[in-house]
């Protein structure tokens, strides 16, 4: 019995046991596979089990380590898509800094381009990768589309079209395309398809897009804390499993 209580493997056992417990009654009435993450401050569904956030000036001076070593229960951040760009002369200005320094502390990299439909979708795909050096281990290229502002939807889906086209035959890789969910079934579903997506859509317990849609990566969340980010931020989730997820990144 002494050898028992005096054990460190005894008191881990009580320490487990009562944190299950306080757990299940912090979870009591709630959606078991939609779950608030006291660290994040944010619910998560639970059916992920890869997860990322991406990032801006917006976030301001980031701690990639602190960042990396988060983790509340299975949930640890995997990936970070860093802003690189922004129409033909925009340079996100802590890009350099995030897109260094998180691949240091181990983190797998993105970067997108926030595109503007009413520049040419050609130019804004070279200054993109002016700004961007893609290297095998790195996710794919990534295009955020989110408004027409004010042009037409046609031109938007043709320099969107010439942003993808120069895009891939310059690197290969099949972009990906990150919008809102409305923006998505507004003006872009039907015409992209062959391009896998990354979509916002937020606070709910499922994607609710249509089934036969290309999608990857979903935005479930604009209001994380993550240590090491002195703002919220976006949190994702990848949808297949470790393999898919390697299996996505450039070669």
């Amino acid at each position: 019995m002494l050898l028992i209580l005096l054990s460190p493997l005894y008191y881990a056992y009580i320490l487990k046991a009562f944190t299950s417990t306080w757990r299940s009654i912090l979870d009591w009435g709630e959606n078991p596979h939609y779950r608030t993450y006291n660290s994040y401050q944010i619910k998560i569904p639970d059916k992920y089990g890869i997860h990322g956030i991406d990032v801006s000036s917006y976030q301001g001076k980031i701690d990639w380590k602190m960042v990396k070593s988060m983790k509340d229960d299975d949930v640890q951040i995997k990936f970070a898509i860093i802003k690189a760009s922004e129409g033909v002369a925009s340079i996100d200005p802590y890009f350099q800094r995030n897109w260094r320094e998180a691949a240091k502390a181990g983190i797998v990299c993105g970067a997108y381009h926030y595109f503007r439909p009413q520049k040419s979708g050609a130019w804004q795909a070279k200054f993109f990768l002016q700004t961007v050096s893609f290297e095998a281990g790195d996710l794919p290229p990534v295009v955020d589309i989110e408004q027409l502002n004010g042009v037409a939807e046609n031109k938007m889906r043709l320099e969107l079209s010439d942003f993808l086209d120069y895009v891939e035959k310059k690197t290969g890789v099949k972009p990906i395309i990150y919008s809102g969910l409305t923006f998505y079934n507004d003006y872009l579903k039907g015409h992209f398809d062959e391009y896998p997506l990354w979509i916002a859509h937020y606070h709910k317990a499922e994607l609710r897009i249509n089934a036969s849609a290309n999608w990857l990566m979903w935005q479930h969340s604009d209001r994380a804390r993550i240590t090491g980010i002195n703002h919220v931020v976006d949190f994702n989730a990848f949808k297949g499993d470790s393999l898919a997820f390697q299996r996505l990144l450039i070669k």
